[in-house]
């Protein structure tokens, strides 16, 4: 039996990714994979905002209707059940599902220089920074939380691979830990907020140029409202109590976060 035809064990992360490419290759038969793609990261990216940011609300919600209004019914049924199963396969702990999706579909730009790197890579990366953990917790005691910069995020994977590496050494990244990511490509920011939102991790993803400092869009994730981290990065520490702010051990990391309700009534046909 060959790798192509090998059947996947039951309850993997990868089947769930297999039916998405599934059911992404269902919605291309009328139209180029390329489109069918973006147009999935960016609706699902923008019914997650639409959940919980009201400021940019009906420019998002307008966007969206102009989106979907071009698939028929059948094939609008498919992109929340695509949501679906990215979320179930999140459920198995982080991954950089998107960007292996993305890989395996051959969506990659080379003349942009758009290479993403392989997530056991990333947690090579990732796990050689947080090293032992001390560095990480005594700024964690200082101030409440550490800050994370990524300038070229792609879907997020070295993102992801640190939230997982701080989580390993007893820290409760969603509750320590923030994220500015940047991206020129928008595909590139929809797959990484999505990606981040799932796995509640408080972020700010940028569509823009890290060496120009363009910025165009800001997408912030649902962590980064629940967790007031707008007030917490512009007073330099976080809120509450010394004492609390250095419990980062006793703290239990939620599970990754369901796709939220939307306008877009991707929660209700998610898992149709």
């Amino acid at each position: 039996m060959n790798a192509a035809t090998k059947k996947l064990p039951a309850g993997s992360p990868d089947i769930h990714r297999k039916n998405m490419l599934k059911l992404l290759e269902q919605n291309s038969r009328r139209r180029h994979m390329w489109e069918v793609f973006s147009d999935f990261v960016e609706m699902a990216a923008l019914a997650m905002s639409n959940s919980i940011e009201l400021m940019q609300h009906h420019v998002r919600e307008e966007r969206y209707m102009q989106i979907i209004a071009r698939y028929e019914p059948d094939e609008q049924k498919r992109f929340p059940q695509i949501l679906g199963e990215l979320v179930c396969a999140l459920e198995f702990g982080p991954d950089d599902v998107m960007g292996k999706v993305f890989a395996e579909l051959e969506q990659g730009n080379s003349s942009r220089g758009q290479f993403f790197t392989p997530y056991s890579v990333c947690q090579m990366m990732a796990m050689l920074q947080v090293g032992d953990g001390s560095d990480i917790r005594t700024k964690i005691n200082e101030r409440g939380y550490v800050t994370v910069s990524e300038p070229a995020c792609g879907a997020g994977a070295m993102v992801i691979a640190m939230a997982d590496a701080i989580k390993s050494k007893g820290i409760n990244y969603q509750q320590h830990m923030h994220v500015t990511a940047v991206d020129i490509d928008s595909r590139a920011v929809h797959m990484a907020y999505l990606q981040f939102s799932l796995l509640h991790i408080p972020a700010t993803i940028i569509l823009g140029n890290a060496l120009t400092l363009e910025e165009r869009e800001h997408w912030y994730t649902p962590a980064h409202f629940m967790g007031l981290w707008q007030q917490k990065l512009s007073r330099g520490y976080a809120l509450g109590s010394a004492m609390e702010r250095c419990q980062t051990v006793e703290q239990p990391v939620a599970e990754p976060a369901v796709a939220p309700k939307t306008s877009a009534d991707f929660q209700l046909e998610m898992f149709a």
